[in-house]
């Protein structure tokens, strides 16, 4: 059918698979029109250093993208989205401009962890030509593709950004939400996390939830392997969680970072305007009345 066509046209740019893109290396196609990003990060208490690692090993042509540097230094809180113009800044530095087709993937061991968060901030900036390399960079290696340890850095570019404000929810915007619910709300951390059973991973931080959010772990929507599961199945986990992707959506998590991977499945199931509240679990925490964090656990007592 013509709805599934185009249903599929637009998951294979959101995806794109490793044999395509090695095709891309092989041919030396990564340049000003073609640019892969690495955009590993990985909570402190992984003990992981994504630049490091980067150096060591990454995709032949792949410039490094970090998520905690291109951010509003100004927060307290962790890699809230910068402004139009840093965002513009540290992408044209990248060799990155408005026509460029952006790759993006991560070396997690899941397959994809902190990708989605750069293909939305590439989206919320007015960017569409952005795809997630599938399965990423750990099955990249399962397949046997080619890894570098040299890098070239890309000659800078004019780049423009254009932030899509209504995509960016405020810690205003959702506790205005809990009385006039314009919007569902889904909530991608762990599940014992979400009931509030399981540790956060920052200090000062309990678990919990925003009441009237819908448990949605981010690991979820990818398969064992690391690939994200097919559309008709991310329709189906939707509707089984009571999501009405033809309704308005927020996402959220623990830092704003793995709620993009549920704006990434709504995006594949053919709903694309998927908002972040970027401020996530560690603001609403800290800021919200204790009535406000619903949880089996400990809660917020003042």
């Amino acid at each position: 059918t013509l709805a599934r066509k185009s249903s599929m046209a637009l998951q294979s740019r959101a995806l794109v698979a490793a044999k395509w893109l090695a095709d891309a290396v092989k041919s030396n196609r990564i340049g000003p029109g073609l640019r892969v990003l690495d955009t590993s990060w990985y909570l402190p208490k992984l003990k992981r250093d994504a630049r490091k690692e980067f150096k060591e090993r990454h995709i032949p042509g792949a410039s490094f993208f970090d998520i905690d540097r291109c951010c509003d230094r100004t927060s307290p809180l962790d890699h809230m989205l910068p402004t139009e113009n840093e965002f513009a800044d540290y992408v044209g530095y990248l060799g990155i401009g408005n026509d460029t087709h952006v790759v993006v993937y991560d070396a997690s061991d899941f397959g994809s962890f902190s990708a989605p968060r750069v293909w939305w901030m590439f989206r919320v900036f007015g960017h569409s030509s952005v795809s997630l390399l599938d399965g990423g960079f750990k099955n990249w290696i399962r397949e046997g593709h080619p890894v570098s340890s040299e890098y070239s850095k890309p000659v800078p570019s004019e780049y423009r950004a254009t932030l899509k404000r209504s995509w960016v929810k405020t810690y205003e915007d959702m506790l205005d939400n809990l009385e006039t619910k314009q919007f569902q709300v889904v909530d991608a951390r762990p599940e014992g996390r979400f009931r509030g059973i399981e540790p956060e991973p920052r200090d000062n931080t309990e678990p919990g939830h925003i009441p009237g959010s819908t448990s949605m772990p981010f690991l979820s929507f990818l398969s064992p392997s690391g690939h994200e599961k097919p559309p008709e199945e991310l329709a189906e986990m939707f509707r089984e969680a009571g999501v009405d992707l033809r309704l308005p959506l927020t996402v959220t998590c623990g830092s704003g970072v793995t709620a993009c991977h549920v704006a990434l499945a709504a995006f594949l199931c053919g709903h694309p305007e998927t908002a972040v509240y970027d401020g996530a679990w560690s603001e609403w925490y800290t800021r919200a009345l204790p009535e406000h964090v619903i949880s089996e656990g400990r809660g917020k007592h003042v």
